[in-house]
């Protein structure tokens, strides 16, 4: 049902946002910090505003006493734990002191562009420095991460490609693993994918994340074999070397696709990617590939939605490049 829902919709690309209440209120959230905490608070609560302490639905605004407007904090207290907190405690911008309404820019640039969004793009756009809006949208990638379901179903195509650029010097090591990061993908034909840096064991990383009752379709790669007699589905594979990539419904064209999508945002947006950082950047693809049915707002919500119960410390992310 699922997927004859989807084949009736138009392209996503050329649907209409008019109706669209996220994308209404995206250039005023961008624009003014009140609108902006607001308009956090409705993506992550709803109707519902809950403490992060102890998840109590009892709550309120703290206001002024003497004006009767929301304190200039934005802050909230519980009555059951009596903690005070706003929008920002229990997500990824804890602690942040970087302003609400560059916080609400960064999530819909990272969630809406679809080969991503550069650092200098954010730093050009908010006036914020350079570390601190590649650290911003680090936090975002963190939070995009594990979008996808486990384990894949159905036919599941599998491909490794390799990124990075031309070394400085010279190596003596040949072919692209001497100077490269391996990234292998998984993808469910018109369903999610998965993606890992720099896996040791593709076999067993397979095995985890592919339901054993699927098909899957790899190319000729020697660490592939012996695939079949895990799953119900078998394994089947097209010959890329002598020039096979279709036989049948038998192709890896899906995860090439993916792929394409990555190449091109790799080196036409951020032109280098550290090896350190390379699977933050994956995971921001993964998630925009996994949700690319929703419209833009729907993707941003959940982008944000994403963001709770999350935390990257600045030791954790510093080094970046």
């Amino acid at each position: 049902m699922y997927n004859v829902v989807m084949m009736n919709k138009p392209k996503i690309q050329n649907r209409s946002t008019k109706g669209d209440e996220t994308v209404r209120e995206i250039p005023l959230a961008c624009a003014d910090e009140k609108a902006a905490v607001e308009f956090l608070e409705n993506k992550r609560w709803g109707n519902t505003p809950s403490c992060p302490h102890c998840g109590s639905v009892s709550v309120y605004q703290m206001k002024d006493s003497k004006t009767g407007e929301r304190q200039a904090n934005f802050r909230w207290r519980c009555h059951d734990c009596k903690e005070q907190y706003t929008v920002r405690i229990g997500t990824v911008f804890e602690d942040s002191r970087i302003e609400f309404r560059h916080w609400c820019y960064a999530f819909w640039r990272a969630a809406t562009s679809k080969k991503g969004v550069s650092a200098l793009e954010i730093h050009r756009q908010t006036g914020l420095s350079y570390k601190s809006a590649l650290f911003m949208l680090h936090r975002i990638r963190f939070a995009m991460a594990d979008s996808g379901p486990a384990p894949l179903k159905g036919d599941v195509e599998i491909d490794e490609t390799f990124v990075g650029g031309k070394p400085r010097y010279r190596s003596k090591k040949r072919g692209p693993r001497g100077t490269k990061t391996p990234v292998l993908a998984m993808v469910e034909r018109k369903g999610s994918v998965k993606t890992l840096v720099n896996a040791k064991n593709l076999r067993q990383v397979i095995l985890n994340n592919v339901d054993l009752t699927s098909r899957v379709i790899t190319d000729e790669h020697n660490p592939y074999k012996a695939l079949g007699k895990h799953f119900v589905g078998g394994h089947h594979t097209v010959n890329h070397s002598e020039r096979e990539y279709v036989r049948g419904d038998i192709h890896s064209n899906t995860v090439e696709g993916f792929f394409s999508i990555v190449k091109r945002g790799l080196n036409g947006i951020y032109h280098n990617v550290s090896k350190k950082h390379l699977h933050r950047y994956m995971a921001e693809y993964e998630f925009r590939y996994n949700n690319r049915e929703l419209e833009d707002g729907e993707r941003t919500t959940a982008a944000i939605k994403s963001a709770e119960g999350k935390r990257l410390q600045y030791k954790e992310s510093k080094d970046i490049q």
